[in-house]
Parts: structure tokens; C-alpha cells; sequence
């Protein structure tokens, strides 16, 4: 039986972008972000390009450890239709494994339609088919062989197994990374502590970090000295543009971030988490070196279009973060976590 370096766990989702000739924003205060954009009703709108590329956390980071030389499966669902075996294809060309994937006719492959060629952002609309109708049964358990599981957000039937395969990493001695997106973080929270108490890498961006907590994103040794209580592993939080901050218990690292021309900003977290988890692995535990992988395949996943094409493969030169190290002593906390 294959024992693999990390199977990733989340979606696939097949990603359209589309970039109109014109775009027009408005405001209001019935936008959430405060902006929105117009299009002209019953006309056609002429696209200026358009790409199509596989998506979804579950293959993102997939993509990124297999370029970074480890045996990688990825476990999750896809739909029977072109937009699956196209997602299928494009896996089996980066050399990741598929034989956890499993091919349903249930529901359509996951799909996203990225609006760019705004200067601010991009607008995603989503469907969320497949990928979030695996469950339990679906997954071959005893052929998981593995040094890691990486979870990338999960939602639908699959977000009621993160226990189980957290609870299934563990009692196979595998080492788990793990991502929560918004339906995990809105499970009870004595539950979801539990889960997290397994976890070895934790990574949450600044508002996934706040819902854990209940903490005001913005303070940051009060975020980290309740994550430290609650998960043993390292915990990451990433800050967009204003760069990362990792603590291991007994000392937080802070970076900013590469600055680069930005194509394209789809799959920037998956790629930092899995360029970090990476760093991690191949350096023993070096969390400086981790931070910089992280960065630097995260800025140029940005440099192209789609989530995957523009990713950092093993040896390829890059240039380093610098990084910060201050005790948390300092800020009278210190876990001394599990490493």
C-alpha cells in the first residue's frame, strides 16, 4: 500500500475568469463592502480575456506540495461532467495522486466565475456542487497512508468530517495542518476546541482568527494567547497585505510581504499555507524558513492568472521575507507549544 508525504482534504472547483472590456462600480450602503459593480441590463458584455483553470483548497494546496517534491494525493469529489474530468487532467499533469478522488453524479463539479480588472479586487460567484457531498462512505480509510493531512476548508457533508479525520490522523500517527473555514469555526465551540487541540499547524487569516477567538482582530497578542490555550501547535495568522504573524508558543515571528505586481489574486492563501507547511516540513520545524516559502509562492502565485500556474517548484530560487522573532515572554504569554 502507497504511504504519501500529505494528502490534502477540501474542494475542486473548476475556475472561469472573465475580464470585461469595461467595468462600472457604484456605491451604496446596500454593498456589504460599500461597492458593487454594474452591468447593463438584457445587453451582451464583451470579455476582454478569459482563462480557465482547476481551483478549490483541497487541489491549490495539492498542486503546491507535489511542485515542491512530496508524494501527494488529494481526497475529495467531483462531479461526472467535463468541468471534472478537466479538474481530473489537470491534477494527473501536476503528478498528484487521484485515486482518493471520487467521480459523482449526484451534482455538478464545483464551479467559481471570477470577475476581474478591477484595481480594488475581483468578484467570485460560486457554486458549491461535488465537492460538498462527500461523505464518510466516500473516503477509503484504510488505504490513507500518510506523514500529514493537510485540511483546507471544508463545508457541506464534509465539513461533519473534520473530526473524523482529524480523530483518524491521530490515532495513525499522522501529522495534521489544517485550515478551518467558516462552517468549522461556527461548530460549538467546546467541539471545536477539541478538534483543534490535535491540530499541529493551524492557519487562519485575521477574521477567521477574531470568529475563533471572539477577539477584535486587531489584538494581536490577545488572539495569540487564546489560540496558544487552545490548539498546542503552531498557529498562523495571515494579514493580506500587511503580512503574517506566527507564534509557537514560546516566540512570535512576524513578516511583511514581497511586493510584486499583482495579476491576479485567486489561491494567495492556499498558497502561502502550503508553501509554509512545505518550508516546515523540508527545514525540521525551521518556522523562519517556512515564513519565507510561504511569501515567496504566495506573491508568485499572485504574479499569474488561476491559483496554480504561477507556483514555486523544489529549488527554484526565491527571494527571502525578512522576519522578526520576539519573545512571548514579553507579552507575559508563553505555551511552550508541541512541536
Amino acid at each position: 500500500m502507497l504511504m504519501y508525504d500529505i494528502i490534502t482534504f477540501g474542494s475542486a472547483t473548476w475556475d472561469i475568469f472573465l475580464k470585461p472590456k469595461k467595468i462600472q462600480t457604484v456605491t451604496g450602503k446596500k454593498f456589504l463592502t460599500g461597492k458593487g459593480i454594474c452591468f447593463n441590463l438584457g445587453s451582451k458584455v464583451e470579455i476582454e480575456k478569459i482563462f480557465f483553470s482547476s481551483g478549490g483548497g483541497g487541489t491549490n494546496t495539492a498542486t503546491t506540495f507535489t511542485n515542491q517534491g512530496f508524494k501527494t494525493a488529494y481526497c475529495g469529489s467531483i462531479g461526472s461532467d467535463l468541468a471534472g474530468q478537466a479538474i481530473s487532467s489537470e491534477l494527473k499533469s501536476y503528478g498528484i495522486d487521484e485515486r482518493f478522488i471520487r467521480a459523482t453524479e449526484a451534482a455538478p463539479t464545483n464551479h467559481s466565475i471570477v470577475i476581474s480588472g478591477l484595481k480594488e479586487d475581483r468578484t467570485i460567484f460560486v457554486y458549491r456542487g461535488a465537492s460538498e457531498i462527500l461523505d464518510n462512505d466516500d473516503i477509503p480509510w484504510q488505504e490513507l497512508k500518510a506523514k500529514w493531512f493537510y485540511l483546507a476548508p471544508l463545508s457541506g457533508k464534509l465539513c461533519g468530517l473534520f473530526n473524523d479525520i482529524v480523530n483518524f490522523a491521530v490515532e495513525n500517527k499522522i501529522r495534521v495542518a489544517a485550515n478551518p473555514g467558516n462552517c468549522q469555526l461556527s461548530m460549538p465551540p467546546e467541539k471545536l476546541e477539541e478538534i483543534l487541540k490535535k491540530v499541529d499547524i493551524l492557519i487562519l487569516n485575521q477574521e477567521e482568527a477574531s470568529t475563533l477567538t471572539k477577539i477584535p482582530y486587531d489584538k494581536e497578542f490577545e488572539i495569540f494567547k487564546k489560540i496558544d490555550e487552545i490548539c498546542p501547535g503552531i498557529a498562523i495568522m495571515t494579514k493580506g497585505p500587511l503580512g503574517v504573524v506566527v507564534s509557537d508558543g514560546e516566540y512570535l515571528y512576524k513578516s511583511g510581504i514581497l511586493k510584486s505586481k499583482v495579476v491576479d489574486r485567486t489561491g494567495a492563501g492556499d498558497s502561502f499555507a502550503a508553501g509554509f507547511v512545505s518550508g516546515f516540513i523540508q527545514k525540521n520545524g525551521d518556522i523562519e524558513y517556512a515564513m519565507q516559502l510561504g511569501a515567496a509562492n504566495s506573491t508568485a502565485c499572485l504574479k499569474e492568472w488561476g491559483a496554480k500556474k504561477g507556483l514555486l517548484k523544489k529549488g527554484e530560487k526565491f527571494a527571502k521575507i525578512k522576519v522578526e522573532k520576539e519573545s512571548c515572554l514579553k507579552n507575559n504569554f508563553c505555551q511552550y507549544k508541541i512541536k
